[in-house]
């Protein structure tokens, strides 16, 4: 029997159109369900493919400009249907789904939207994992930790049979300190949901998407499991998606990258839980959890960014602005 600690991953980038309606949800789903299957059934000759994560706004992306719109036209609750249907898909393949993210919105939190990712296994919701950097000024849902009387977890990590897995949206990854909070709970595999384009995204000369994914592996001493969208232009404007989806082992190499290029793809790997957790135990050198100097990050202790309700670009700007100031005055 194969080992649940070595298995296949699978990033799958998506090129649907943007969706004006959350009645637009079902049928692409449906296709994410397909391409579970084309990944499991067309692979299995050489693995288990156990892991498969899909890239941010395959469900639906944040085109309107006010939260009112968000909530009337695309937002859902979590869990739905959806998930559920994205949860008999997983107990029949036996492994786990990252899904792409919702527009959430939650009776516990009125007047808010969020840019959500859900982890589903064949037992059902493990954790739902809302975006808590916001590509600001553009996005306007919100990040939880701006919400009065949040009391859940900004960074939930999950126990599995496939290691320990957390994941954060797009331009979290830019935040190492983000990253920091999963892999210091014990996250082996760190997934990415990611939208990033062009020039930031997989083609140089700034290639920032496969510099900080595996700087965030290096530095994490985690694999990479990393999925981003690859719509056409005419899909997602004003952006085009480069894709580049990828693989990256807990010493930063790249064990698969999708070419640069829009449209649909399937990228698989292998994940070596175990290695890793023998690494981990073994090295004293380039252990970088292990030598974190964390009392010395006096500047994590003092907030910078603060919003301005109601959100809107006007007020993320201003938002940015003081920002600025604070951030210049120490």
């Amino acid at each position: 029997m194969a080992s649940p600690l070595r298995y296949l991953a699978a990033a799958i980038q998506t090129d649907f159109p943007n969706p004006a309606t959350r009645e637009e949800l079902p049928d692409r789903v449906g296709r994410m369900l397909a391409m579970i299957d084309q990944a499991a059934l067309g692979y299995a000759p050489f693995g288990d493919v156990r892991l498969v994560v899909f890239p941010e706004f395959a469900h639906a992306a944040p085109i309107y400009h006010t939260v009112e719109e968000l909530r009337d036209r695309l937002a859902v609750t979590l869990p739905n249907e959806q998930t559920e249907r994205y949860h008999r898909k997983a107990k029949e393949r036996n492994l786990f789904i990252q899904t792409g993210t919702f527009l959430e919105v939650d009776a516990k939190y009125p007047g808010h939207v969020f840019n959500t990712t859900c982890l589903i296994g064949p037992e059902g919701l493990l954790y739902k994992y809302r975006k808590v950097n916001p590509w600001i000024p553009w996005e306007v849902h919100s990040s939880p930790h701006d919400v009065a009387g949040y009391t859940e977890p900004f960074y939930p990590v999950a126990e599995t049979e496939i290691g320990i897995l957390g994941a954060a949206i797009c331009y979290d990854w830019l935040f190492p300190e983000a990253i920091r909070e999963l892999a210091l709970q014990g996250a082996e595999v760190l997934i990415r949901v990611s939208a990033y384009m062009d020039p930031w995204g997989a083609t140089p000369p700034m290639d920032w998407w496969t510099t900080v994914n595996r700087c965030r592996a290096l530095e994490n001493m985690a694999y990479v499991v990393a999925a981003n969208q690859g719509a056409r232009l005419k899909h997602y404007p004003p952006f085009s998606w480069p894709g580049g989806s990828m693989v990256v082992d807990y010493d930063g190499r790249l064990l698969a990258q999708a070419d640069p290029g829009s449209g649909e793809k399937i990228v698989i790997a292998p994940v070596d839980i175990a290695s890793l957790r023998a690494e981990r135990e073994r090295r004293m050198g380039h252990h970088l959890l292990a030598h974190l100097r964390t009392e010395t990050h006096r500047h994590a202790r003092a907030p910078i960014y603060r919003v301005h309700p109601p959100l809107s670009t006007e007020g993320n700007n201003a938002a940015i602005a003081d920002a600025k100031l604070r951030w210049k005055q120490g």
